[in-house]
């Protein structure tokens, strides 16, 4: 799984209560869950961020002659470029949900 939304793991859970890894896991109530969930969003998107900013630094730092070898640069570009594709698609999925929620009748 892409390391950038692994915090998403602890949050699924199956329906007799159990985690993903196969444990049990007591009850949530729906609020705790909410709250949960977005602080699992919001440090996967300060992940993605620290990502990009950590290649950014790499980039600048190799175009003005520092020493950073370039196997590092790449490895930190790909990797900023992994997190931002997972970003995408966890946004894409969340706008998804949204209309499909927004389109049922009430």
């Amino acid at each position: 799984m892409i390391s950038g939304i692994g915090l998403l793991d602890g949050l699924t859970t199956n329906r007799l209560g159990g985690s993903a890894t196969g444990g049990v896991t007591p009850p949530v109530s729906p609020a705790s869950t909410a709250t949960s969930f977005a602080a699992a969003l919001n440090e996967a998107a300060l992940r993605t961020v620290g990502s990009l900013e950590k290649a950014e630094s790499a980039s600048l730092q190799a175009l003005q002659g520092g020493e950073i070898q370039t196997r590092e640069v790449v490895d930190a570009v790909m990797s900023a470029e992994q997190s931002l594709q997972a970003a995408i698609s966890i946004r894409d999925k969340i706008v998804t949900a949204y209309l499909e929620i927004s389109r049922m009748a009430i």
